[in-house]
C-alpha cells in the first residue's frame, strides 16, 4: 500500500514541476509578444532599447526564455555570420528583423561572432518570471571583444590574448600599454614609432584602443591589420587616466612601479582600465602590478627579422617555426612564456648564464627531470584560472583544479630546494604552498563539483547545517511522508489513511467515508476538500514538510550559490601568491623544455661572454634539420666573426647551396643562446648581441604601392640607420630587385658603409650572387670571402653545403631550373645564351671600365703595376684548376687582362 502511494506522490510532484515550467514559458511567450508590439514603445521594447544604447556598436544577445534573440541590424549580421535563419515580424505596419538561437548553443555561436571581428554584449535575465510580472529584470552581464574575453573557447591556450592601447603624443613620442585580462599581465612603454611598432609586432594584440581624434595619425603610423577600436578623447587625458591607475592599485603615486615619468604610457594604461570597466569586467584585481618594458633589456629585433627568421610563425603553411621545435612545455602558461622569451632575448649576461646553468642541472639530473615532468603533466593553467577569481567568473570545478594544482607544488618545491643551482633554488623559494587555501577548498568542495553554480552538488555534507537538512529532506522525502502517515495511523486508528498530492492543496491526508463520522479526526486537522468517497485534510506538520520538499531544490541552489560566493571572496587574498606560483611554474616549464630539446636533438651548452666575437663549431639550423627527409643529415658548418679581423663575411655560391640557411642558423643560434637554451652546435662561444637585423627575401606591398625592391630598400635602410657595435646583420641578395649594375653598386656601397662605420663595426653575413663583390676583400681588411662548396660531375652539380674560404664565380641557376623540371629545350638554349653573354661580357671594354670603377670606388687610383701583379699571383695561389671548366679558365684570364 505504501509503495503505491509513494509512486503517486512522485508523479504528482513531477506534474507540478511541469506546470510551473509551462507557466514560465507562457510568460516568456507573452514577453515576445510585447517585443513585437511596435506601434507603441512597449515596456519590453523600452528595456531592450535602453540596454542596446549602452553598447550600440555591439551585437546584443537578448535573453528571452530559452533563446538569445537579436533584432534589426544585429539580426541581419548574426544571421549572415552564423548561417542561421533571418525572419521578420510585422505588427501594426512596422517590420523588425529577428534571428536567434537556443541559449545552450552559446558556446558554439559566440566564438564565431567574436572571431569574425564583432563585439558582443550578452544580456541575461536577472530574475525568474512570475505571475503578475510582465517583464523580468535584465542586464548586460558581459561584453566580449577580440581583446577582452575569458572564454576558453575564444582563447588560444598557447598564446596570450593582449588588449593594447596607443596614445600618440607626437610622431616621435608615443605611449603604449598591453594587458592580458586572462593572465593578469600588464605592461606599458614609451618611444618612437619604430619601437612601438616592434612591440605591437611582438605582442600581436587582438585589439588596439586609440583616441577617436587621432584616427588619421593612428592609421598612418600603424598600418598593420590590427583590430582597432576608438574611444572618446576625454578618456586619453593624463588627469583622468592617472586617477584610474592610482585608484586601481590603491597607491598615492606610481613610483613603486618605476613608471612615474612615463606619462604617455600611463595614459594608454589608464585607458585600458576604463575600457575593461565599460565591458563589464569590474574589479580586475588580478592586474596586481604593471611593468615597464625597457628597450635596453632585450635584443632589438624588428618585425622583418622576426618574420624572416620564422621565430614564432612559419612563412609557409608547410613550414615550421623555431617555437614549434623548442616548445616541449607541459603547461599552457609555460608555452606562452616561451613565446615571450623567444621574442625578447635577454641582454643581461648574468641572467642568461643562470638559465643555461639551470638547464644543465636539469639535464644532468634524470630524477629531477622525471619528477618535474610528472607533476607538470596535469598541472592546469593556473595563470588563467587565477584571473577568473576577482572577476567572479570562476566555477566550482575550476576551484577543484586550483586545489589539484596546489597539491603538486610541494614535491616540486622540495626537489628544487635540494639543488645547488641558484636559479632553481630561487624558484623553490618563490613557490608558495598556499596551505590555508588548499584546506579551504578541500574542506568545502566536493571533488566532483560541477562546472556551473546552478547545478548543485558543490559543497560537502557537514559544511552547512541548513544545507544538510534540505538535502536530507530532498533525498528522503518518501520516507518522511511515510513516517507522517504511519504516525497519524497510530494516533487516529484510521488504518487506511492515505497521503496524496495535487497542485491546488499540495500534500494532504485522505480519510474515507468509513472513518469520517467515527470521531477519529483530530481537532488540529484542517479540512480542505470534501469528496464523494471521503474527506481531505492538512496539518501543520504536513504543510511544513511540503514546504521543505517543494522548495528544497531551489533553496539548496540558493544556499550553495551564497556559500560559493563567500568562498570566492575568501580567495581574493591569495591572488598574489597564486600568480607568483603560476609564473614560477611557467619559468620552470620553459627550462625543462630546453633540457628536453637539448637531449632530444643533441644540442650543447654555449658559452656567452661580453666580447664581440662569435665562434660556432659545427652549427646546424634547428628547424631545417627537423624537416629533412628520413635518412638525410644536416651538414654542419663552422663560422667565426669579430670586430677586428673578420667583421663581414661575403658569402657566394650557387642557388640552393645553403647560403641563406647558414645566415639564418647563425642568427638563430645567437638568439637561442640569449634566451638561455642549449644550441645545435658542437661548440659555440657567443659574444653578446644587442640588435639583430635581417634582410632576407622580400615581397610586394601592393596595398601601400610598394614594389619588391622598395620593400627591400625600406628594410635595408632601417638596418643601416640603427646600427650598434654589437649588432648582427644578415643581408641576403641585396640589390637583386633592380638592374644588375644598380644592384651591384648598391650592394657594394652597403658593404663599404658597414665596414667603414665609425665605432660601430657591426658583424655582418652578406650572401650574394654578385661575384664582383669578392673584390671587396682585397680592399678592406675585415671583409673576407667565403663560398658554399659544390662539385660538378658529368655536368651535374652536387651541393656539398659546406662553407669554405674563398669566393665563388658561378650560381648554377640553369642547373636549378633543370632540377625544377624546366623543359629540356629551354635548358639547352639557356646554356648557349649564357656562353655567348659571358664571352661578350669579357670582351666588352665598357664592362672592364665598370669593373675598374667598382674596384676603385671611393679609393684614389694609385694602385701600382706591381700591386696588380701581386693581386694576380695571390689569385693564382687560391684558384682550384681542377674544378674549373675551360670556359671558366678563359673568363678568368680575360678578367686578369682587363685588370692589367
Amino acid at each position: 500500500m505504501y509503495q503505491s502511494k509513494i509512486k503517486k506522490t512522485n508523479i504528482k510532484y513531477t506534474h507540478t514541476t511541469k506546470l510551473l515550467i509551462s507557466l514560465w514559458q507562457n510568460q516568456l511567450v507573452s514577453e515576445q509578444h510585447l517585443l513585437f508590439e511596435t506601434t507603441v514603445v512597449t515596456p519590453l521594447m523600452e528595456q531592450y532599447n535602453s540596454l542596446k544604447a549602452k553598447h550600440p556598436d555591439a551585437i546584443l544577445l537578448y535573453r528571452v526564455g530559452d533563446f538569445y534573440e537579436t533584432f534589426g541590424s544585429d539580426a541581419i549580421t548574426t544571421s549572415e555570420v552564423l548561417g542561421i535563419v533571418l525572419t521578420k515580424r510585422n505588427n501594426g505596419g512596422s517590420t523588425i528583423e529577428l534571428a536567434g538561437f537556443p541559449f545552450h548553443a552559446l558556446d558554439a555561436y559566440l566564438p564565431k561572432l567574436v572571431k569574425a571581428g564583432y563585439r558582443v554584449a550578452i544580456c541575461e535575465q536577472l530574475e525568474k518570471p512570475s505571475k503578475g510580472k510582465k517583464i523580468v529584470k535584465r542586464g548586460i552581464t558581459d561584453v566580449i571583444t577580440p581583446g577582452v574575453t575569458l572564454d576558453n573557447k575564444l582563447l588560444d591556450q598557447k598564446r596570450n590574448n593582449f588588449l593594447a592601447a596607443v596614445f600618440v603624443g607626437d610622431m616621435n613620442h608615443i605611449g603604449v600599454s598591453f594587458v592580458d585580462i586572462s593572465t593578469g599581465e600588464f605592461y606599458l612603454a614609451e618611444g618612437q614609432q619604430e619601437y612601438i611598432n616592434k612591440l605591437l609586432q611582438n605582442f600581436q594584440p587582438s585589439e588596439i584602443l586609440y583616441s577617436r581624434s587621432k584616427k588619421l595619425i593612428f592609421d598612418q603610423l600603424f598600418s598593420e591589420q590590427y583590430y582597432a577600436y576608438a574611444l572618446e578623447d576625454w578618456i586619453f587625458t593624463s588627469e583622468y587616466t592617472t586617477k584610474k591607475l592610482l585608484h586601481h592599485f590603491q597607491v598615492s603615486n606610481l613610483k613603486g612601479f618605476g613608471i612615474e615619468n612615463q606619462i604617455f604610457g600611463q595614459i594608454a594604461a589608464g585607458a585600458i582600465l576604463h575600457y575593461l570597466e565599460s565591458t563589464e569586467n569590474h574589479n580586475p584585481k588580478h592586474l596586481s602590478q604593471i611593468s615597464r618594458l625597457i628597450n635596453e633589456d632585450f635584443v632589438w629585433m624588428d618585425r622583418f627579422t622576426i618574420r624572416n627568421l620564422e621565430l614564432v610563425e612559419p612563412l609557409h603553411l608547410e613550414g615550421k617555426s623555431l617555437i614549434q621545435v623548442l616548445d616541449e612545455t607541459f603547461t599552457a602558461m609555460g608555452s606562452r612564456l616561451l613565446r615571450k622569451w623567444i621574442l625578447m632575448p635577454l641582454l643581461d649576461i648574468k641572467k642568461i648564464q643562470q638559465r643555461l646553468d639551470a638547464v644543465s642541472t636539469i639535464n644532468s639530473n634524470q630524477d629531477l627531470s622525471d619528477l618535474i615532468k610528472e607533476k607538470l603533466k596535469s598541472f592546469g593553467d593556473l595563470e588563467r584560472l587565477v584571473s577568473k577569481i576577482p572577476l567572479r567568473r570562476i566555477n566550482p570545478r575550476e576551484l577543484i583544479h586550483i586545489q589539484n594544482t596546489l597539491s603538486r607544488i610541494n614535491p616540486i618545491k622540495t626537489a628544487l630546494y635540494h639543488q645547488i643551482d641558484p636559479l632553481l633554488k630561487g624558484l623553490a623559494d618563490r613557490l608558495d604552498l598556499c596551505s590555508d587555501l588548499y584546506a579551504k577548498i578541500e574542506s568545502q568542495l566536493l571533488p566532483e563539483a560541477p562546472n556551473a553554480i546552478n547545478k548543485g552538488g558543490i559543497f560537502k555534507d557537514g559544511w552547512n547545517s541548513e544545507l544538510d537538512e534540505l538535502r536530507y529532506v530532498l533525498k528522503n522525502s518518501k520516507d518522511l511522508l511515510l513516517d507522517i502517515q504511519k504516525q497519524e495511523v497510530i494516533n487516529t486508528g484510521i488504518t487506511n489513511l492515505k497521503i496524496g498530492y495535487n497542485s491546488v492543496f499540495g500534500y494532504f491526508l485522505e480519510v474515507t467515508n468509513k472513518y469520517k463520522n467515527q470521531g477519529l479526526i483530530p481537532d488540529h486537522w484542517v479540512r480542505k476538500q470534501t469528496m464523494s468517497t471521503g474527506e481531505r485534510y492538512v496539518t501543520d506538520e504536513l504543510k511544513k514538510l511540503e514546504s521543505k520538499i517543494l522548495g528544497a531544490e531551489e533553496r539548496i541552489l540558493t544556499i550553495e550559490e551564497e556559500l560559493f560566493n563567500q568562498l570566492v571572496n575568501d580567495l581574493q587574498e591569495y591572488m598574489l601568491p597564486l600568480q607568483q606560483n603560476a609564473h614560477v611554474i611557467a619559468s620552470l616549464d620553459c627550462l625543462l623544455s630546453f633540457s628536453i630539446t637539448a637531449t632530444k636533438y643533441n644540442y650543447n651548452k654555449p658559452e656567452i661572454h661580453d666580447g664581440f666575437s662569435i665562434e660556432i663549431i659545427e652549427g646546424r639550423h634547428p628547424v631545417i634539420e627537423r624537416q629533412l627527409p628520413e635518412g638525410e643529415f644536416y651538414i654542419p658548418n663552422d663560422l667565426y666573426l669579430d670586430q677586428d679581423t673578420q667583421q663581414i663575411l661575403m658569402i657566394t655560391g650557387p642557388n640552393m647551396s645553403g647560403k641563406s640557411a647558414i645566415l639564418r642558423q647563425t642568427a638563430v643560434i645567437c638568439l637561442m643562446t640569449q634566451i638561455g637554451s642549449f644550441v645545435p652546435v658542437s661548440k659555440a662561444s657567443i659574444g653578446l648581441i644587442d640588435r639583430l637585423y635581417t634582410r632576407v627575401g622580400a615581397s610586394d606591398n601592393i596595398s601601400s604601392g610598394e614594389s619588391t625592391f622598395m620593400v627591400e630598400m625600406n628594410e635595408t635602410a632601417s638596418i643601416l640607420n640603427n646600427l650598434s657595435e654589437r649588432s648582427l646583420i644578415l643581408l641576403d641578395e641585396i640589390g637583386r630587385g633592380t638592374s644588375t649594375y644598380d644592384g651591384i653598386s648598391i650592394a657594394w656601397s652597403i658593404a663599404e658603409y658597414i665596414h667603414q662605420h665609425q665605432n660601430k663595426r657591426a658583424k655582418t653575413l652578406f650572401a650574394t650572387h654578385y661575384h664582383e663583390l669578392n673584390e671587396l676583400s682585397t680592399l678592406y681588411p675585415r671583409i673576407k670571402n667565403f663560398h658554399v662548396a659544390t662539385q660538378e660531375i658529368n655536368k651535374k652539380v652536387i651541393f656539398l653545403r659546406k662553407l669554405i674560404p674563398g669566393g665563388s664565380e658561378h650560381s648554377f641557376g640553369i642547373h636549378v631550373a633543370k632540377m625544377a623540371g624546366m623543359p629540356e629545350e629551354i635548358i639547352r638554349r639557356a646554356e648557349m645564351i649564357l656562353i655567348e653573354l659571358e664571352a661578350q661580357r669579357s670582351q666588352s671594354s665598357s664592362e672592364a671600365n665598370i669593373k675598374s670603377n667598382l674596384t676603385t670606388f671611393e679609393i684614389k687610383s694609385t694602385t701600382s703595376q706591381s700591386e696588380q701583379e701581386h693581386w694576380i699571383l695571390d689569385q693564382l695561389k687560391h684558384i682550384d684548376i681542377q674544378t674549373m671548366s675551360p670556359v671558366e679558365c678563359l673568363m678568368k684570364l680575360l678578367e686578369w687582362k682587363a685588370k692589367l
